[in-house]
């Protein structure tokens, strides 16, 4: 079921990045930096009102064996009650947020109205982790892209009739309210009209340890957007906003396709040693198959990627992008890790990671602050480039500590435990190197990107294929003759 929940969730996040990704080059060719830079502003608010709607017990309902029926009505009606309260603090706060960012008074209408999102979005966040709880996630697959296709549809449309910003805005409020409708319509599910405060106590210690790591990392994610507009303002944020934004298109698909498969399959073999030792062993190597080439070919194409989507309106945005993905790739390995402690019920480890990662962040911001809107005739976001530089560092240093303790609670040797990349790694390298010598003889983006993909395609599987590579010829052998991987 694993394996079949893993298909269905890559088949999702692939399905949604498309229709993501689409809809995103139009209107980054439409709508102007400041447009993406006024909505980046807003995000960074929405960000922490979402993670206190849901309070982390969506990861206390996945981590339970068998939730009940009062026990997920419970969490509905909770994150209801806090998503409808928060956003009535939201509204009245408007103006304040439009101080933070040049006092633009644009920020106070899209603020309110872009607000509503989450509390659509909390509608939904029970119907799909009862799903993902279940491993049946082609409804949750199709509410995406059903939502997706409507926000799409919705966003061009007005960002073809003039009304920038605004664009952005009503595609966010459509896509959560579509894909929140067909979930209720079609899982059959409803609440019990009750409220346990028992169940909710059951599931505090899972619930409000996550919160707290989801809380640091939503801080520590959104506060160099908050600080990027407020020193080095809208513009330099738009172009912080366009490389977070595509750079998490390709760390989002995996990273949550990880998290939402692999935390269920866990779950179930979370008493027997052993086996789980083997199904996190097969989970590490599976996962540096698919994100360290994916990120580290990302990094290597990036300026003909951009080019043939954007031509150079978004230039300023490929360093920030390149380094957004180096971040990534600890971001989603340090997310499977998490996976393993939440599954042992271990999310107290999870915090002081987590808190280890942030101290480490502070240290390199309070470092970057001064010079966040450094720039030069030929670098205008060099003092951006500073400040992830920062993220880079703190995420590897946390990296590099985690899988250290992890190691040790899942009953496996550190190097073994590390090593698991190690195959993987050092093929994207040199699949890596060869690609990036054929961006000094070629010149045409199209020509350059198309000659990059077949080559870093042939080395990296061709390679696997005459090491044996047991990842590869399992998941080929799965997606073939439909056998298991986990």
């Amino acid at each position: 079921m694993t394996a079949n929940s893993v298909k269905w969730n890559l088949i999702d996040r692939v399905a949604s990045q498309i229709l993501y990704g689409v809809t995103g080059v139009i209107l980054a060719n439409i709508l102007t930096k400041k447009d993406f830079g006024l909505v980046g502003a807003i995000l960074v608010f929405q960000a922490f009102a979402s993670l206190f709607v849901d309070s982390g017990f969506s990861y206390a309902l996945i981590q339970r064996k068998r939730p009940s029926r009062l026990d997920y009505s419970t969490v509905l009606w909770f994150n209801m009650a806090m998503a409808t309260a928060i956003y009535i603090i939201l509204f009245f706060c408007a103006p304040l947020i439009a101080l933070c960012f040049e006092s633009d008074p644009r920020l106070v209408p899209l603020s309110r109205v872009m607000f509503l999102s989450f509390i659509l979005n909390a509608s939904a966040i029970v119907q799909t982790n009862r799903l993902m709880k279940l491993m049946d996630v082609r409804m949750v697959a199709a509410s995406n892209a059903i939502g997706l296709l409507a926000g799409s549809i919705t966003g061009i449309t007005l960002a073809l009739t003039g009304y920038g910003a605004w664009a952005l805005v009503w595609q966010a409020i459509v896509i959560n309210g579509v894909k929140s409708l067909v979930l209720w319509l079609t899982t059959g599910w409803r609440p019990l009209w009750r409220f346990s405060m028992d169940s909710l106590r059951k599931f505090f210690s899972v619930g409000s340890g996550m919160m707290a790591t989801s809380f640091l990392n939503t801080l520590f994610q959104n506060i160099y957007g908050f600080l990027i507009g407020n020193r080095a303002g809208l513009v330099s944020l738009g172009d912080y906003t366009q490389a977070d934004k595509w750079s998490k298109m390709g760390i989002t698909t995996i990273s949550q396709t990880v998290t939402s498969a692999f935390l269920p399959g866990l779950s179930h073999v979370q008493d027997d040693r052993e086996r789980f030792i083997r199904v996190s062993t097969k989970m590490n190597r599976f996962t540096a198959y698919l994100v360290l080439p994916s990120m580290g070919f990302l990094i290597v194409c990036a300026t003909p990627v951009f080019h043939c989507l954007f031509g150079t309106k978004w230039d300023n945005s490929i360093p920030l992008f390149r380094l957004l993905l180096l971040r990534g790739v600890f971001t989603v390995l340090v997310a499977l890790y998490n996976n393993y402690l939440i599954a042992l019920a271990r999310t107290r480890e999870v915090v002081r990671m987590e808190a280890l990662r942030d101290i480490t962040a502070v240290v390199f911001l309070v470092a970057a602050f001064p010079l966040i809107a450094y720039s030069t005739d030929t670098d205008p976001v060099a003092g951006i480039n500073i400040l992830l530089w920062g993220q880079v560092a703190a995420s590897a240093i946390t990296w590099g500590v985690m899988a250290y303790r992890t190691s040790a609670i899942v009953g496996r040797n550190v190097i073994g435990f590390i090593g698991d990349n190690v195959p993987y790694g050092a093929l994207t390298l040199l699949a890596s190197m060869v690609m990036f010598s054929e961006s000094l003889v070629i010149e045409d983006p199209w020509m350059l990107l198309g000659a990059q993909c077949v080559t870093g395609l042939a080395i990296y599987c061709g390679c696997n294929f005459l090491m044996g590579s047991k990842v590869q010829r399992e998941l080929l052998t799965y997606l073939l003759k439909k056998e298991k991987v986990f």
